[in-house]
Parts: structure tokens; sequence; C-alpha cells
């Protein structure tokens, strides 16, 4: 692996690292998807069925889910109980991570989606269906986001204490400040 440029710009090697989740990527990812469903909702509503205020639910207790693990994951690294040997297996941290990245895609899809949905339903005041599919919307809404914070959450309480922050981009794998 090659060493960081002097002036702190990433290497080739860097640039094809995984991270941690931008919440701005999220945001780009919801944006798309509100306008997608706009666009199909705008000119397709007749041919949908009601919205159900169901639709949402799977979206909170996945959320729910996650965050369990997440606390789990987090005493068990704090405990120092993750390796071969222990409760916690480093592919199954890693496979989590993974888990944690696309749920917080897909919190960020629905979130997208049922905005785009509610903004046509909002436009549609008059019609007494579109005032009926208000509610399922916006639980969809709040269960999307409520899935993408609990995948970062879970994102979050996969990392070694070790683990670079934001804060202290430096920090070595060992804990002490790298040499620059």
């Amino acid at each position: 692996m090659t060493a960081p440029h002097p002036n702190g710009s990433p290497t080739p090697d860097d640039e094809h690292k995984l991270g941690p989740t931008r919440v701005r990527d999220l945001i780009a990812v919801a944006a798309v998807a509100a306008l997608a469903l706009w666009i199909l909702i705008r000119y397709n509503y007749g041919a949908f069925p009601s919205l159900p205020w169901l639709a949402g639910v799977s979206l909170y207790v996945v959320a729910a889910l996650e965050v369990g693990i997440g606390v789990i994951v987090r005493k068990r690294i704090a405990d120092r109980e993750v390796g071969a040997g222990g409760k916690l297996h480093p592919i199954n941290a890693a496979r989590l991570v993974a888990l944690a990245k696309a749920s917080a895609i897909l919190g960020a899809i629905a979130a997208g989606g049922w905005t785009g949905i509610l903004i046509f339903l909002l436009q549609n005041g008059i019609l007494d269906v579109a005032r009926a599919d208000r509610p399922g919307a916006i639980i969809g809404i709040v269960g999307g986001l409520l899935l993408a914070a609990a995948a970062l959450w879970l994102e979050h309480c996969c990392r070694t204490p070790d683990d670079p922050t934001p804060d202290n981009p430096d920090a070595a794998a060992d804990g002490s400040p790298s040499a620059a």
C-alpha cells in the first residue's frame, strides 16, 4: 500500500476503500427516488390501489432489529469479545456492516419514494382518495427515515475503537497516532 501524499490528498489505493456511509449520499438517493416516484404516481395514480397505512410498517421492524443488533455488537466490541474465540467473529461484523450499508440505501429509497408520493397526494388534496392515502405515505416516510438512521447506527456500532474518525483521521490501527 502506498503512503498518503504529503498534501493529504488520497492515493489511488484510497479511492477504492470502503468507508462510512455518507448522509449526503443518502440524501441524493432519496431525492432521486422522490422524483422518480412522483413522476410514476403522477401519470399512473389511477392504476394503483389505495395505499394501506400498514405499507411501511416492515421498515419499522427492520429498523428495530438493526438497533437491537447494534446494541449487542457495540457491547461485544467494548468488552473485547471479538475474534475467532470471541462471541463476535470479524466476518460477522463485516456482514453486519454490509447489511447496514444496504439498509441505509433502502431506507433512503423508501423515504424518498414515499416523499414523492406524498408530494403528489398533497398537490391533489381535492380528491378524497388522495387524502385517504396520506397516512400511509407519512408512515412510509417515517419508516424509511428510521431505517436509514438505524442502519447508520449499526454501521457506527461495528467500528473498532481504534478506527479513524472524522475528528482524528490519523489514528493508526494500534490506537497510537500515525506518523505524518
